[in-house]
């Protein structure tokens, strides 16, 4: 599809969208049939040395409460996780420098070696080549870094001078590159997002062909300067999931947290609409409430065992349930 059709789309998205998500759960059960992927997330520190101006945990929040697991406390974690069933765990924290290239590749041999069975996922930022290919080597599966967006100038108003969005791009053709199944994915309604911002968004991702694709709708972080901007719609992000299934068939694609946020259901909506991945929280309860990129973020006071037991009902209430596979 081209830029103008991906457009037309997004200016009669109300009228397309009943049709285009029959489509989208055809095309997920074609391929995946009933089964939801899960994937233990472990955010493990919110210092970061960048400052995007939409996130809660941006370097010059002096109002975010710091902290960082240790390795032991990271392990223990994926040791919880595995208990439960989870095959698959997400390391995710902000871009904090303490975390050197060793300590990270030792902490995820450490996981692979004792859960030979698992898959590690990183999502730790903008990195060298070098330092990607040091994650892998180590036995790093996958990696996640949202593009953010497709439109250079927008990616200007999201970030500050500091980053860029030509370094971006390389990362995520560089991870490529190594081997890795790569995320990428946007925020819905981020402040001065158009509709053409979206369509350059779709051709990317349609042109990149990623291995798994995150969006969710945008929620303000009352210490940012968009604190006053409305959240994402739902409705759009429904759409979207739907029409990135179609785009990418075999895609992984998440009902994310922010999703669920911004409406109770919206786990449930968004596997109906063509997501096949769901992301619990492992990290310990302590941490969770300072993990916040955006406001009200849901299910930061669950145990993670009290998690799957909801997620594993709300999942079978719609005819779903969940995978063993990685």
């Amino acid at each position: 599809m081209t830029r103008e059709d991906y457009l037309y789309l997004l200016e009669h998205y109300r009228d397309e969208a009943d049709g285009l998500r029959q489509k989208a759960v055809q095309i997920q059960n074609r391929y995946y049939g009933k089964e939801v992927f899960l994937r233990g997330l472990i955010e493990f520190s919110n210092i970061c040395k960048n400052d995007c101006y939409y996130c809660g945990i941006r370097k010059s929040n002096k109002n975010a409460s710091r902290y960082r697991l240790s390795r032991e406390e990271i392990l223990e974690c994926c040791k919880t996780g595995y208990e439960l069933g989870f095959r698959t765990f997400v390391l995710q924290s902000g871009e904090d420098v303490y975390f050197t290239d060793d300590i990270l590749a030792d902490i995820v041999y450490s996981i692979k070696e004792r859960y030979g069975d698992c898959a590690v996922t990183l999502s730790v930022g903008e990195k060298s080549y070098e330092s990607y290919k040091i994650y892998r080597d180590a036995g790093t599966d996958r990696y996640l870094l949202r593009h953010e967006t497709a439109n250079p100038v927008h990616y200007k108003k999201l970030h500050p001078d500091s980053m860029s969005f030509e370094n971006r791009r390389r990362c995520l053709y560089d991870l490529k590159s190594l081997g890795y199944q790569v995320g990428a994915g946007f925020m819905v309604g981020s402040p001065y997002q158009t509709f053409g911002d979206i369509a350059d968004d779709l051709v990317f991702l349609e042109e990149f062909s990623p291995e798994m694709v995150g969006i969710g709708p945008f929620i303000p972080h009352e210490d940012t300067r968009f604190a006053e901007e409305p959240s994402g719609s739902v409705e759009l992000t429904l759409f979207l999931l739907s029409l990135i299934r179609v785009m990418l068939p075999e895609v992984l694609l998440p009902a994310t947290t922010a999703l669920s946020t911004v409406d109770p259901e919206g786990r449930e909506k968004g596997i109906l609409s063509g997501a096949n991945v769901l992301m619990p929280n492992l990290s310990p309860v302590s941490v969770r409430k300072k993990y916040l990129l955006y406001n009200n973020k849901s299910c930061i006071g669950e145990e993670a065992a009290e998690c799957i037991n909801c997620l594993t009902n709300r999942m079978k209430r719609i005819g779903y349930s969940f995978s063993g596979k990685t």
